[in-house]
């Protein structure tokens, strides 16, 4: 028995299957709020705290679900090509969306960073929350941040984006499909791009879009700001 709790193969099995049983969960409730992701960190903390297993023994597993995390992303390629033409007829809005979304995201960290008086390690960690994974942990290195820490924040950031951000676009009225998809993928990437695809072809999309384009525009942002404060 502690073999196989010491073995990253069977975190893996266990982590896609509690992933498994939120999707089940969310299909059979139809509710965002159930959000598999969530129900799934759950689900394998309690496991861990009751095993008594390690992090470091689970991260293990874990960078076999992580090496599929960018394959995944640039499948999102796929939906984006079906919609070239709405790409064209939007191309401006999508870019100075994406744009401000990145720009808001960055500030809103050091803002709320030095508000609530966090470490410069700490918001080096947070700066990055709202791009995809990959994209994230290697500016979070570059910057001097804690790439655990990152990755919490992205996957909580994701999951927060994917449960609330669809409602609370509808409540201040916003119904257009591309606008809906560019701010879920802007603020939530991959993990709202998720449910993005559930509203519709062409909000997943644009949400696919989005994390691309705010990805490297964030990546673009921290590099210069990086260079600039280091003169």
């Amino acid at each position: 028995m502690i073999a196989l709790l010491s073995s990253a193969p069977f975190w893996t099995c266990v982590s896609i299957a509690c992933y498994a049983f939120g999707q089940k969960i969310q299909r059979r409730t139809g509710s965002a709020l159930c959000n598999p992701l969530l129900i799934a960190s759950v689900l394998v903390g309690v496991l861990l705290v009751c095993t008594g297993t390690s992090y470091e023994t689970y991260n293990q597993s874990g960078r076999l679900i992580s090496f599929f995390l960018t394959p995944a992303t640039v499948a999102l390629a796929v939906p984006i090509y079906r919609k070239l033409d709405v790409l064209r007829q939007n191309l401006f809005p999508i870019l100075a969306g994406a744009l401000v979304g990145s720009v808001v995201s960055i500030a809103s960290v050091i803002l709320f960073s030095r508000l609530f008086g966090l470490s410069d390690t700490t918001m080096r960690s947070l700066i990055p929350k709202s791009v995809t994974t990959p994209i994230a942990v290697s500016l979070s290195e570059m910057l001097g941040g804690l790439a655990p820490v990152t990755t919490i924040a992205v996957v909580f950031t994701g999951i927060i984006g994917a449960m609330l951000l669809p409602v609370f676009l509808k409540c201040i009225g916003v119904r257009n499909e591309v606008q809906m998809g560019l701010s879920i993928g802007t603020a939530a990437h991959a993990v709202g791009t998720s449910r993005a695809i559930e509203l519709g072809e062409t909000e997943g999309a644009m949400s696919g879009l989005a994390i691309g384009i705010a990805g490297l525009l964030t990546a673009l942002i921290v590099s210069v700001g990086s260079l600039l404060l280091s003169i």
